[in-house]
């Protein structure tokens, strides 16, 4: 199937960021290809000049329940003119006492508390405090090719670039990174079994060497790595970290900022592994459909180890901001928004493994619900990093009406708004497999000798 190339004029949006450019710093914006969003509903976008886009992205899995829902945004209208902001530093606003409520019912399991703050970077930090102050211990073990965020704490817990730390040590102390589990790259005649064992060992080498058990607070986890690829670590593997976790008085936290939220066709990802109850969590992103909210949900004795100031912001827990977030937890609800990523994703997987057999640049295929990570190798047997072939394939997909990014240089990210049309997915599909056959027959220009992506 041959999809036809949409006629689009950048003019606006090209004028628009030469001038941008003079202003704003580069290190604010990870650079893929020009675009100026002027509107956007549901799953689609449209820019400056009109062109109008399917989303893949949903705005890096912050708009999970579409761009401006109308209750979400019947929410906001609402509480503005009642009230803007007042800090819950020092007093009290409905909205964020049913947010906090509603979300310490959400987490199953024994009694849970919430604090707010305005990033997923600061809910991050938040966990780095929390964790330090209920067991008395000074380290937190993170995982190479994770995000946390861009705060000191939390890009110190990150490993997926370089660029994160270049210029700007010395870092937090005390936080130390293990290999996270891959999957696809796994030895000649390795099981899944044998791939989870090698990996814990790995996690454990420190443990045996340089990291006492016993002054570790806290290891932080994404159950699917994001920014990492889209990577979901094997069953066995988590059980044994969590096991270890539990063994040694080490909390167990996991960071939902990106694949929370309904995304992996459950409300949270780590709801994707068997009788794990966590310690602490973040959540940010789509909590708020992308307005400035995050929130740390943990254990309520754990919350209560620290007291204020500690974890306080002036404009944490806005009630604009907490009102658009208990109208997107009831649109997940009321339009089943969770069994919808489940079969969409069901769909969408066996698109991908359909085109896989045909072009043979894909190298991997990892779905989980309506969040999948499309791995493009030079070759399936070597699995050597495309990154050029995956560039590619996006622009071609921008130049054809569907915008969608790339992690690691070589992955595709797909992350569309959970409300996308059987449609429009179909649409946005039949796009990518043009996309991969343009990009394999060398048809694509791309305009920039800008590095492009991570």
């Amino acid at each position: 199937m041959t999809t036809q190339k949409v006629d689009h004029d950048h003019e606006v949006d090209s004028r628009l960021i030469q001038n941008e450019n003079k202003y704003y710093a580069k290190a604010s914006r990870i650079n893929y290809y020009d675009l100026v969003i002027e509107s956007a509903h549901n799953s689609t976008l449209v820019d400056a000049d009109g062109n109008e886009y399917i989303d893949l992205l949903a705005s890096a899995s912050a708009i999970n329940v579409g761009h401006t829902n109308e209750k979400v945004v019947k929410a906001i209208q609402e509480q503005a003119e009642k009230l803007i902001h007042y800090t819950p530093a020092y007093f009290h606003h409905r909205p964020g006492q049913e947010l906090a409520e509603r979300l310490a019912k959400l987490v199953p399991g024994s009694e849970k508390q919430v604090v707010f703050s305005n990033s997923g970077s600061e809910a991050n930090d938040a966990i780095i405090k929390f964790a330090r102050g209920y067991t008395g211990r000074q380290y937190i073990v993170s995982f190479m090719d994770s995000y946390h965020g861009s705060t000191y704490g939390s890009m110190t817990l990150s490993g997926v670039s370089l660029n994160m730390t270049r210029k700007m040590g010395p870092m937090l102390p005390g936080v130390v990174h293990v290999p996270y589990p891959d999957l696809y790259r796994r030895y000649q005649g390795e099981t899944e079994h044998d791939v989870a064992v090698r990996y814990f060992e790995e996690f454990k080498r420190p443990f045996e060497s340089f990291l006492p058990a016993d002054e570790v607070a806290c290891v932080l986890i994404e159950p699917i790595q994001g920014d990492g690829g889209i990577r979901k670590a094997p069953e066995e593997y988590m059980q044994l970290v969590y096991k270890f976790c539990h063994d040694n008085g080490i909390l167990f936290a996991v960071d939902e900022i990106n694949q929370g939220m309904g995304r992996t066709g459950q409300m949270w990802s780590y709801q994707q592994f068997e009788n794990i109850e966590l310690d602490l969590m973040s959540v940010g992103k789509s909590l708020a459909s992308g307005m400035p909210l995050s929130a740390t949900i943990g254990k309520k004795e754990i919350m209560e180890s620290l007291d204020s100031p500690a974890h306080t912001f002036t404009t944490a827990g806005n009630p604009i901001c907490c009102a658009a977030s208990l109208a997107t937890l009831d649109v997940l609800e009321e339009e089943d928004l969770l069994e919808k990523s489940a079969t969409d994703g069901i769909y969408a997987e066996q698109r991908f493994l359909e085109m896989q057999k045909q072009f043979p640049e894909i190298g991997d295929v990892r779905m989980y619900g309506l969040d999948g990570g499309i791995e493009l190798v030079k070759d399936q047997k070597t699995k050597e990093p495309n990154p050029d072939f995956a560039n590619k394939v996006i622009y071609y997909a921008f130049q054809h009406g569907v915008v969608m990014i790339t992690l690691k240089g070589n992955i595709l990210r797909f992350q569309p708004p959970l409300v996308i049309t059987h449609d429009e997915l179909e649409k946005a599909l039949d796009v990518l497999e043009d996309a991969f056959a343009a990009a394999e027959n060398d048809q694509v220009v791309i305009p920039s000798n800008e590095k492009i992506g991570w």
